[in-house]
């Protein structure tokens, strides 16, 4: 009777299956996404620290960053609520970007090993 059963359920098995790998690359896109955006995020502070920008081209730059990290929150929030009500992970997500605003400074003075400082 097993056997007849395992039988059975396998096309649903299969389909539940391909729907989480479908999840996942999804995840995975995301995170992708995320990483990519606090790398051009981590970019442009050196890029300031080293005075190849001007404030005024940072600030846009890094707000217009942080809206899109802002952005995929926000979606990552939506799907998230649909899903379970894990508090706990919302809290950290929001946190890690406060922190992103909060940048100290990448560039340290080869003499000293103390950060630099506009």
């Amino acid at each position: 009777m097993l056997l007849v059963d395992d039988l059975l359920a396998a096309p649903v098995k299969g389909i539940l299956w391909v729907f989480r790998e479908i999840e996942n690359a999804a995840k995975e896109e995301q995170r992708s996404r995320r990483d990519g955006i606090m790398a051009s995020l981590s970019a442009l502070y050196v890029s300031l620290e080293q005075g190849e920008i001007t404030e005024e081209v940072f600030d846009d730059r890094e707000q217009t960053l942080l809206d899109e990290l802002d952005a995929l929150d926000a979606k990552a929030d939506a799907e998230g609520s649909d899903e379970d009500d894990d508090d706990d992970d919302e809290e950290e997500d929001g946190d890690e970007y406060e922190e992103a605003r909060e940048v100290p400074a990448l560039v340290s003075d080869p003499a000293t090993q103390e950060p630099l400082r506009s």
